[in-house]
């Protein structure tokens, strides 16, 4: 057992060699991307875009070596043989932390096509990483509030049109969209504030999920639906620096996108709205029983109301 003061100093040394990580690899990434802006040829800018997906592939690389290196990160996937990288995936997951995304990468590098993520717009001026995100095409959109979209009803398409341009830079190359359906990460506060039915997820909102698979078509061949557990509830970045996480348990399936799924207009069709809410339901329920098998009993959870029959 490590004791306090080891674990510190694991956790400074595993973050200051995530950060040279950073500090080597990103540099490299927006060379290639400022070359890829100055020479506006379609073969050239597929050429760069899979050099930079290469070099992104070899930074989560190295972060996985340092934390096999450091031992921080001990992770149980089930579920990803047979996937192809040379496929298009539309990733679903519950989401906890900020680590899940790191999980995440850890889990899929090279399994499948590299995975892009829908970012809020102010995540842009994020140090070196801000950087990387905008020179990778990932997709930033401006998260408005009711408040203002009923004072601006003009902003209430931006999102949507974001969407669709991202996915279209996303028709290029293999690409696995990433979506954490919840919207936001779990807390036991904002479960019992949002009334959610599950007993370990929050409700999930099926708006971008189904502004995606309408945008990109027949393009997408299969949802994976990744199930992520940890030991600890809500850990945080420090928690895995220092290897107090535990192991950390990934189960994912495969499942076929379904033709009606990409047809008609969400926005307008409010039976099409019915079902995607009733799919994604399914879903959750089944994820919620997958969760209450994978998490280590903690006792009865006070923010948990009953789940869905």
């Amino acid at each position: 057992m490590q004791t306090r003061r080891g674990s510190t100093l694991k956790g400074l040394i595993t973050i200051s060699l995530m950060a040279v990580n950073v500090v080597f690899w990103v540099p490299i990434l927006l060379v290639v991307a400022l070359a890829k802006l100055l020479l506006p040829l379609s073969a050239w800018r597929r050429w760069t875009s899979a050099l930079m997906i290469w070099i992104a592939q070899a930074w989560i690389g190295c972060n996985g070596a340092i934390f096999s290196l450091m031992g921080a990160l001990r992770l149980e996937v089930e579920g990803v043989e047979g996937l192809d990288p040379r496929s298009w995936y539309l990733v679903l997951s519950n989401h906890q932390s900020w680590v899940d995304i790191l999980v995440l990468q850890q889990a899929f590098n090279r399994r499948i096509p590299f995975l892009k993520f829908f970012l809020k717009q102010e995540l842009i001026w994020v140090p070196f990483l801000g950087l990387a995100w905008w020179a990778l095409d990932f997709p930033f959109m401006k998260r408005h509030s009711a408040t203002y979209l009923q004072r601006h009803p003009e902003a209430r398409g931006e999102d949507l049109d974001a969407t669709r341009k991202a996915c279209e830079r996303f028709a290029l190359l293999p690409t696995s969209v990433m979506n954490f359906v919840e919207g936001t990460r779990y807390t036991a506060a904002k479960h019992k504030a949002t009334k959610s039915p599950f007993r370990h997820l929050l409700r999930p909102r099926p708006g971008g999920v189904a502004f995606v698979l309408s945008a990109m078509g027949g393009m997408l061949h299969s949802v994976l639906d990744v199930t992520v557990a940890y030991s600890e509830s809500s850990p945080t970045l420090w928690d895995l620096c220092c290897g107090r996480l535990g192991p950390v348990r990934m189960h994912v399936l495969k499942r076929p996108i379904e033709p009606w799924v990409a047809q008609g207009d969400y926005a307008e069709d409010s039976r099409l709205r019915a079902r995607f809410k009733e799919w994604l339901g399914v879903l959750w329920t089944e994820k919620d029983a997958r969760l209450e098998t994978m998490l280590p009993s903690r006792g009865p959870d006070p923010a948990a109301g009953d789940a869905p029959q």
